[in-house]
């Protein structure tokens, strides 16, 4: 069929897993990078176009509501067309996005115009990908390539901000976003052509007519999917609202915007690590004594970052970053074990639908905390917020119990 699976043998399935990985990951840095650099570029137009927080914040939501908006559709359609094409052109439009926000924008209607365009494209991203990886290692190592994948998103997230805030200080932003436009439409390029030669991200008939034969999002355990999307999009959200205030906080604390970008750099650095560890560490004590773990550590560094001074908050950047992130790590290849292999790009769809909402929303409730209160004490909230994941714990405990209880022998 696809993704190599059609190749007789091992010897040839394994090399087609490996590039249908690589690729997926290579996505994964570009739409990473572009949604990560916002937090480098948003102080700026802050500045530039006179926005309050509560712009900044729509702004940000604005981006994430394209991705919301696209990704259940872009899994739907998958399933007839194939991922292939649809990674490719959503890739392409995101940098075409950011292409025209380089060269036109001029002012807050115009941004929020782009960046919708840009967030759109960019919502194929995780339910394709996400979806490619989970049928190249089917009967494979699912949780380590997912794993792999997930990190190099962090890739992205630590190498486009501290590049963009480093080009920034040198020829502006403009032209640091532009170039980076330009880096985005060779990797479409790249990923169409590396689908194609791997013969990955097509649909055959006969798969596409099973499809449509099974009802619903095909997913096996409601309870289960449900306890853990509502702590992806408490998680989601929290870690969103802290990276959209968390410039601005640094900057009136006196860093500079090259150090910004470093700093940002740090973050997302402890962040890939914590994709990594938490993985391992969910390996030996379990999922929800890990996201638990993970949460009260996010918290606590939430709160050193706010209420500290800013030799403190850069101190505690790395360990708050393996915190921030470890989370997603620990639930993240649980989803694919919750829905059926048919119906899986399509729930992914809806799962990153779910939390990227949650994302969208939580720049503009905080936002407008933020013009209010200011953004320490926005910062506070979010880490009381966090800690709402805590009880839903206990329901996804119970949950994986009994699924567990269910597939142990009589």
């Amino acid at each position: 069929m696809t993704d190599g699976s059609a190749r007789p043998g091992p010897r040839a399935l394994v090399p087609a897993a490996h590039a249908v990985l690589v690729t997926a990951a290579v996505a994964h840095v570009l739409h990473d990078g572009f949604s990560d650099a916002l937090y480098v570029l948003l102080p700026l137009w802050a500045a530039e176009f006179q926005l309050s927080l509560t712009g900044v914040g729509i702004l940000k939501a604005v981006y994430t509501a394209g991705m919301a908006l696209s990704q259940i559709p872009a899994g739907i359609l998958a399933e007839r067309w194939g991922e292939r094409r649809l990674l490719a052109v959503g890739t392409a439009i995101t940098a075409i996005g950011y292409l025209a926000v380089a060269t036109t924008a001029n002012g807050m209607l115009s941004l929020i115009a782009l960046l919708l365009v840009a967030g759109l494209g960019s919502g194929v991203q995780h339910p394709l990908a996400s979806s490619l990886v989970s049928r190249a290692y089917e009967t494979g190592p699912r949780r380590a390539a997912l794993g792999t994948y997930n990190f190099a998103g962090d890739l992205g997230k630590i190498a486009v901000p501290a590049a963009v805030a480093l080009v920034v200080t040198f020829v502006g932003w403009r032209a640091a976003s532009g170039a980076y436009a330009l880096v985005g439409l060779a990797g479409a390029v790249f990923i169409a052509a590396a689908l194609a030669w791997i013969g990955a991200g097509t649909v055959d008939t006969a798969t596409a007519e099973r499809s449509a034969s099974i009802g619903g999002w095909g997913i096996r355990d409601a309870r289960g999917f449900q306890a853990l999307s509502a702590i992806g999009m408490i998680d989601t959200a929290t870690r969103t609202a802290l990276l959209t205030f968390l410039p601005f906080l640094f900057l009136a604390k006196g860093l500079s915007v090259a150090g910004l970008g470093l700093a940002l750099a740090v973050l997302f650095a402890g962040g890939a690590a914590g994709k990594f560890v938490c993985g391992l560490v969910a390996e030996r004590v379990g999922i929800v004594r890990t996201v638990i773990l993970t949460e009260l550590a996010t918290a606590c560094g939430i709160v050193a970052v706010a209420l500290g001074s800013l030799t403190l908050a850069l101190a505690v950047l790395l360990p708050l970053g393996v915190a921030l992130n470890g989370t997603s790590s620990a639930l993240y290849a649980t989803v694919a074990d919750l829905v059926l292999p048919e119906r899986r790009a399509r729930a992914y769809g809806l799962y990153y639908t779910l939390i990227v909402t949650a994302s969208a929303a939580a720049p503009l409730a905080y936002g407008a905390l933020g013009d209010a209160v200011g953004i320490p004490v926005t910062l506070l909230v979010t880490s009381a917020v966090v800690l709402l994941t805590v009880p839903l714990c206990l329901v996804l405990r119970e949950t994986l119990a009994s699924a567990e209880a269910a597939r142990s022998p009589a």
